[in-house]
């Protein structure tokens, strides 16, 4: 069988939030995480949510019909600087959950949820 197709990578992630969350989808992966928020198209824009650049890729909040927060699948986040993250979010009072179990591969990370509850990984390699 020929393959005539390749997959590049991931384009964008998407989060499902509640209707209204743009302010806190703002504040929380705008100014605390600190990315820069993207123009939606003008023919989305009146689905409501907030597109962010993360490193090389889009993490597009959405806005869902009877939102039900995502707790266990999530996307994960290569940082460089881990430890300098996870500081700044305890400074933030946020919640942060520990993970050691991939220690003895090189792997460190820690969990949190965003302000709508939705599970998000941060991880670095080293």
């Amino acid at each position: 069988m020929s393959i005539s197709y390749t997959f590049e990578g991931i384009d964008h992630v998407q989060l499902a939030a509640p209707a209204g969350c743009e302010e806190a989808a703002r504040g929380f992966y705008g100014k605390l995480l600190g990315w820069k928020e993207l123009e939606k198209p003008l023919a989305l824009q009146q689905r409501g949510g907030v597109w962010f650049q993360c490193g090389k890729h889009e993490v597009h909040i959405g806005v869902q019909a009877e939102f039900v927060p995502a707790t266990k699948a999530h996307p994960g986040f290569q940082v460089k600087g881990l430890d300098e993250l996870r500081s700044h979010l305890h400074q933030h009072k946020l919640h942060i959950i520990d993970d050691n179990e991939r220690a003895d591969e090189g792997v460190k990370r820690f969990f949190i949820h965003d302000p709508f509850g939705n599970r998000i990984e941060f991880l670095e390699y080293s």
